[in-house]
This record gives structure tokens, C-alpha cells and sequence, in this order.
């Protein structure tokens, strides 16, 4: 909870999902931010943005805009565009397709050689209702995830397992993570002025040295 001298924070971040086509992006974030699931898919064409607004229990206020990316081949050269910017990610794959898994992999390399430390990674492997269809194992998933310093999470669109645990898991990190850098850029701000209070009473004081070893009789007077 906030104190008294803690005043909520709104924080707005950009949040882009990437993944193969048909791994089920749109339908997770048409879950997340409506409760809808069309069993019918539909792809999609370069990206659609929604946006969701988050109230987390310590008062703080959050707006996460969401980048629903399309996964086809002929679309990744427009990826940068989309994800440049994103304060976090999520990578999603088929748990019943091997390659989607192999893709992420692919993906996280390319927001990391981007975006580096600067972007929060998840990864999530969808379609979690089918599970005796499953070709990825939770275990590799998992070992993958953490070699990259990615959170994990397995997902259902259609059944809403997890959804809410997902996004919500990365707005706590993009948060602390928001929290951090204002941390880190108010002690280089008082180290600066520190520094440059240093520098400015050196200065006074070598001046004032100078002043006592001016002879009394050679001090400049206005009265001539």
C-alpha cells in the first residue's frame, strides 16, 4: 500500500506480442482485454493495438498498449517498427508445434540485440487445452525461458488459463523495472549536483585564499 506522503503513479507502457502465425496471440490478448474467444481464427495483417487499463493494489495505475503483431513470413521485416519502443514482450508459441517453439527463440535473440536489458521478456506457450497434442515440454520451455531471463507461463486462450496471471505477472516487472531506472537516474542526478557543489565551493574557497594574500596596501579602493 501507498503511505500518506506516497502519491499513486501512472505508468504507460507498450507491450507487443510476437510469435508465429496461428500460435494464438490475437486470441490471448482479445481474452485479456474483452473475455472473448473466437474459435474461428482469423490472422493478422501487420498488427492491431488495444490498450487495457491496469489498477494494481498499491494504488499505483497502469495503461498497457498492446501490439498484436502478425506471425506470417512476409510480415517479420515489419517487426522493428512494432516492438521499437516496447517496455515488454511476449513470445508466444504452440505447445503442439515444435518450430513455433524454435521461432521465439529467434525472436528473443532479435529484441535482445535491439532493445537489450531495456525490454522485460515473457514467454508463453498457448493452446494448453491441448495437451495430448503437446510437442514441447513444459521442462524445456521452462530451461529455455530462464537461460534467457524470461518469465514463463502456459496458456490457454480458449479455456482463460493464465491470461490474467500473464499480463499481469509483466506489469508488476515492467513496474518494477520503471521503478528502478527512476532510481538509478535520481542518484546519478544527486551524485552530479554533489559534484558540482564540490567544484563551485573549491573554487569559493581558492578564491578566498587568494584574497588573503593580496597585501592589505595593493587592495583596490572606490575611493581612488
Amino acid at each position: 500500500m501507498t503511505t500518506n506522503n506516497q502519491q499513486p503513479t501512472q505508468y504507460n507502457f507498450k507491450v507487443v506480442l510476437l510469435g508465429e502465425g496461428c500460435v494464438g496471440k490475437t486470441s490471448i490478448v482479445c481474452r485479456y482485454v474483452e473475455d472473448k474467444f473466437n474459435s474461428q481464427h482469423i490472422s493478422t495483417l501487420q498488427a492491431s493495438f488495444l490498450t487495457k487499463k491496469v489498477n494494481l493494489e498499491n494504488g499505483n495505475k497502469v495503461q498497457l498498449n498492446i501490439w498484436d503483431t502478425a506471425g506470417q513470413e512476409r510480415f517479420h521485416a515489419l517487426g522493428p517498427i512494432y516492438y521499437r519502443g516496447s517496455h515488454g514482450a511476449i513470445l508466444v508459441y504452440d505447445i503442439t508445434d515444435q518450430d513455433s517453439f524454435q521461432k521465439v527463440k529467434n525472436w528473443v535473440k532479435e529484441l535482445k540485440r535491439m532493445l537489450g536489458a531495456e525490454i522485460i521478456l515473457t514467454i508463453a506457450g498457448n493452446k494448453i487445452d491441448l495437451e495430448e497434442q503437446r510437442t514441447v515440454s513444459e521442462d524445456d520451455a521452462i530451461a529455455y525461458a530462464e537461460s534467457v531471463g524470461a518469465h514463463y507461463f502456459e496458456t490457454s486462450a480458449k479455456t482463460n488459463e493464465n491470461i490474467d496471471e500473464l499480463f499481469m505477472e509483466l506489469t508488476r516487472l515492467m513496474v518494477q523495472h520503471a521503478q528502478q531506472n527512476n532510481q538509478r537516474q535520481r542518484a546519478t542526478a544527486q551524485q552530479q549536483f554533489g559534484q558540482r557543489r564540490l567544484i563551485v565551493e573549491d573554487s569559493q574557497d581558492g578564491n578566498d585564499d587568494m584574497q588573503s594574500q593580496v597585501p592589505e596596501g595593493s587592495r583596490g579602493s572606490c575611493c581612488g
